[in-house]
């Protein structure tokens, strides 16, 4: 089934007719082995290339920064590619997801060295964002500090700086640098409702209800004004805190107060009330919504779908998708991912696995690894290599997740020796597999016994 289709989505080097044919003997990798292929090839006649396909190439590998760099560097020394900003951003993402920051900072030396590629708040947004993630704090802000080499330490790198460590569960960290920190030497605003916003969020994002409401009341006491985006923020901790039919309450509020609702705010109010009343009063917020004149967008349409499946209304979610699909709202990834993680009949899930593809939605990781579970889970081996096999055409490098989907699947079917391979293959790439018993990867406990008398012996 999955061979049939005919992909929207062009394989990157496809795009470029010289790259195209040298990379034409390969197999359904784009470069299956980059270290090969990017110093030994000969390059006829210097192929142009472009720089939507240099993106779309580090996307297919932002699950292997090995490759990533070498493709970088392949691409701009071999193919005379000038990076942009842009690239380079892609790049320090990739790299910033392994927590290789000794790399990325000689990535950002290179940047400022060329004119083409001057680092911008974008690119410390990346750094922020990867520092935090690794829960280095400390030296997070210290590239805040840091941001005058580059004439960038300005209110929008602060409020990047802030967003990264509230997004990441570092919020007491964020309040403690606006309001008890070096807010003073600043020289501009912190005490404003952009910043409470996102603060607020922090604490969100953390889960901790009580502080939420804390905050939130904190905020009047301190006269911050809320905006609409204070009031989105707020009705998703009542409904994602299992209080829905406050949210639908702060709603009320809203419109009494005249404030005029945007596409986000009407999302969290349509999940809302369709928890607390039913997918029909979700839906009728819909209508309400477009007669107003705020056009829905592909969270609206995802919300809906979601809802509907949890009323166990398959076929109505299915004619919101075809709705989509005749409209110029698009069904993205998440689109799919509902239905994918609903639907129960493996045959109705390739083929809708084959509609997104067809009409160019590119799956990411999780995608193949949601599949591969599932089909795994419930025995079917066949569909598994399909998805493995189009994770390979479609030029994505398997993560430890996909590898391990796929081991676990194996070991399942009693098929322990493919499983071995491939427990080989993930630990040759670096990538971490799970310990297991049946492939002599973890003792069994009788061996732990064992060992432990030994050990007193």
């Amino acid at each position: 089934m999955l061979s049939l289709i005919s992909s929207k989505r062009l394989n990157p080097f496809s795009l470029l007719s010289p790259i195209h044919l040298l990379f034409s003997s390969t197999s359904h990798l784009i470069f299956p082995n980059p270290t090969s292929y990017f110093h030994s090839q000969p390059l006829p006649n210097q192929p142009t290339v472009d720089r939507q396909t240099v993106r779309e190439t580090l996307s297919c590998y932002t699950d292997d920064w090995k490759r990533a760099l070498k493709f970088f560097n392949w691409v701009e020394t071999d193919c005379q590619f000038t990076h942009t900003t842009e690239t380079f951003n892609k790049m320090l993402d990739i790299l910033g997801k392994y927590f290789e920051f000794d790399l990325s900072w000689d990535l950002i030396h290179r940047m400022k060295n060329n004119p083409c590629s001057i680092p911008d708040h974008a690119t410390f947004r990346i750094m922020f964002k990867r520092y935090v993630t690794a829960h280095l704090v400390n030296e997070a802000i210290s590239i805040f500090d840091r941001l005058e080499e580059f004439n960038l330490k300005d209110e929008i790198s602060f409020c990047n700086l802030v967003d990264a460590l509230c997004e990441y569960k570092h919020v007491i960290e964020a309040q403690e640098l606006c309001f008890f920190g070096k807010s003073k030497e600043l020289g501009f605003n912190v005490n404003d409702t952009k910043i409470h916003n996102m603060i607020l969020r922090g604490w969100f994002k953390m889960g901790w209800w009580s502080k939420c409401r804390e905050f939130w009341e904190e905020m009047d006491k301190m006269g911050i004004a809320k905006d609409l985006h204070s009031y989105s923020i707020y009705m998703d901790i009542m409904c994602k805190s299992g209080k829905p039919w406050k949210a639908v309450k702060l709603y009320k509020e809203m419109k009494k107060k005249g404030m005029k609702l945007d596409v986000v705010a009407y999302n969290t109010v349509i999940r809302a009330i369709g928890i607390s009343e039913g997918a029909d009063f979700g839906v009728g917020v819909f209508r309400e919504m477009r007669d107003m004149g705020c056009e829905p967008n592909v969270v609206t349409y995802n919300t809906i779908i979601k809802l509907l499946f949890e009323n166990g209304r398959v076929r109505q979610a299915y004619s919101v998708l075809n709705q989509m699909l005749k409209k110029d709202c698009v069904p993205d990834v998440i689109t799919y991912h509902c239905f994918f993680g609903c639907l129960e009949k493996p045959r109705e899930i390739l083929k809708l696995f084959d509609l997104m593809i067809s009409n160019g939605v590119q799956p990411r990781m999780d995608t193949y690894v949601m599949l591969m579970r599932k089909f795994g889970r419930w025995g079917f081996l066949r569909p598994v290599f399909m998805v493995w096999k189009k994770m390979e055409e479609l030029g994505s490098s398997p993560n430890e997740f996909a590898y391990n989907a796929l081991i676990d699947a194996l070991i399942e079917k009693g098929m322990l020796d493919m499983a071995r391979k491939y427990d080989e293959e993930m630990l040759a790439k670096g990538l971490s597999s799970k310990p297991r018993e049946e492939l002599g990867t973890k003792l069994c406990k009788e061996d732990l016994i064992l060992d432990s008398c030994n050990s007193y012996t």
